[in-house]
């Protein structure tokens, strides 16, 4: 389906929403789909990310097949969005009005901030402050590590501020943030601005430097067999439940294989750490007496990324940690490449 195609599914389903439910006051496109011609192909494994605006916080709606579209409903406050130098200087939200992204928008707020972005989106002094949040993140993530969690939220609390680094580029490069393939894009930005050459020590921060595509295809394999296990129990109360039930299921595996077949196998070992470790939350929480489907699996791709256990994990966040100067001065350069030839 081309994007165009997708995103008129997706409108439809906003104001059908907001027909029936008077607390969502506006909605906007968000991930990956933002800043795509309408004639781009939307893969069968990528969905359409919408955020519903509200003014007090409601639940996610979650991923879901409409109209042969797959969905992830997000919901997102006021107040969580602020005001358009909030905007701007957020690498979360900023990318997300630089373009006309905005579903429905009765009041006009949307718009609004919209404008503001758009107009100030390139400048030096909003682009640092983005960087910097991007670091913030980073470090705030890493330098607390609890050894004593529950592993899954061990693995989860390494994973997600290791794989920032990768979003940094993205943002120093005024480029849209990605959460599955985000390596992949920062290879891309990074070689597009002339520092291709340190990707490498980038994807490395991940798996220590190198998984072999056949270990990729056999830890996929394995954690279908998960996957399948956990999409039969309750998830409701997980933010990503939907994530592991029917909806999600082409994201994981065919988007996993397609990044293996198009020889980014290393990089595919994020989402299925991500996605295992997950599983494992389910079920220690619903099902503890199934633990062993999903541990052995987990652990094993924990030993093959170098990090099998709570110290390893503490040395690869340190690593990571001192190297973050060296990473600054790298993406200034992108930034300011980025910044001279914007528009």
């Amino acid at each position: 389906m081309r994007v165009g195609a997708a995103r008129a599914v997706a409108v439809g389903w906003v104001r059908e929403r907001m027909r029936v439910d008077p607390s969502v006051e506006g909605a906007l496109f968000s991930g990956s789909t933002v800043g795509l011609p309408d004639d781009a192909v939307v893969p069968p494994w990528s969905d359409v990310d919408v955020l519903l605006v509200r003014d007090s916080p409601g639940v996610k709606v979650g991923k879901f097949v409409h109209r042969g579209v797959l969905l992830e409903i997000s919901t997102v406050t006021w107040a969580e969005v602020g005001g358009p130098d909030d905007v701007l200087g957020s690498w979360v939200f900023a990318p997300m009005f630089r373009t006309d992204s905005v579903i429905a928008d009765p009041s006009g707020r949307l718009a609004a901030v919209r404008r503001r972005v758009a107009a100030g989106f390139a400048d030096p002094v909003w682009v640092r402050r983005r960087c910097a949040g991007v670091r913030r993140r980073i470090e705030g993530g890493l330098r607390v590590l609890d050894a004593g969690a529950p592993l899954a939220d061990q693995v989860l609390a390494w994973v997600f501020p290791t794989s920032v680094l990768a979003v940094w580029p993205l943002v120093a490069g005024l480029a849209d943030p990605t959460v599955r393939r985000r390596y992949v894009r920062a290879s891309e930005v990074l070689a597009g601005h002339g520092f291709g050459g340190r990707y490498p020590e980038l994807l490395a921060t991940l798996d220590g430097g190198g998984v072999d595509a056949g270990r990729v295809r056999a830890h996929l394999a394995g954690l279908a067999v998960v996957f399948d296990e956990v999409a039969r129990l309750p998830r409701d109360g997980f933010a990503f439940g939907a994530d592991l039930g029917a909806a999600g299921r082409a994201v994981v595996f065919d988007g996993g294989a397609e990044l293996v077949a198009a020889g980014r196998h290393r990089e595919a070992m994020f989402w299925v750490v991500v996605t295992y470790a997950r599983c494992l939350s389910v079920v220690s929480a619903v099902a503890p007496e199934r633990e062993g489907v999903a541990r052995p699996g987990l652990e094993a791709v924990l030993a093959d990324l170098g990090v099998a256990s709570a110290a390893d994990r503490r040395r690869r966040a340190d690593a990571v940690l001192a190297s973050l100067p060296v990473w600054q001065s790298v993406m200034d350069a992108v930034a300011r490449r980025a910044v001279a030839g914007w528009g």
